[in-house]
């Protein structure tokens, strides 16, 4: 399985896995690639920035020492990928989760998420 991971799960997998329930589970399993997108960096940037999220370390250290704790891969933001929002349903305005449904979309990757709302999309969702 491809798990793109959405902000809350990539935080809860470092800082507190025990919320992932059985997610937990597959999200270890060898064959997994776990995948950390460019929007989760930008959206715990943000809401670093104005105070809406206390980290450990400054944005810049946290992700990337996170991303490797967890032995994930960064997956970039394709033009493909922000073009693809346009053509989601208006199901959620959030623009972070917008992309990272059109980026498991456009790379045939399981959307690791908290928010069940993003399972009504056409993409395959794993909502913890």
């Amino acid at each position: 399985m491809k798990a793109l991971l959405d902000t809350n799960v990539f935080l809860w997998l470092n800082d507190e896995p025990e919320r992932l329930g059985d997610a937990i589970a597959r999200l270890s399993e060898p064959e997994t690639l776990i995948l950390v997108s460019a929007v989760v960096s930008w959206e715990i940037a943000i809401k670093y920035a104005i105070g809406r999220l206390q980290l450990p370390l400054p944005p810049e250290r946290y992700m990337p020492e996170r991303i490797g704790n967890i032995g994930a891969s960064s997956m970039v933001i394709e033009h493909r990928d922000a073009l693809g929002v346009a053509a989601l349903p208006p199901i959620h305005r959030d623009p972070f989760d917008r992309l990272l449904v059109a980026q498991a979309i456009n790379h045939s990757a399981t959307l690791v998420t908290t928010d069940r709302r993003l399972g009504e999309y056409p993409v395959d969702a794993l909502v913890v």
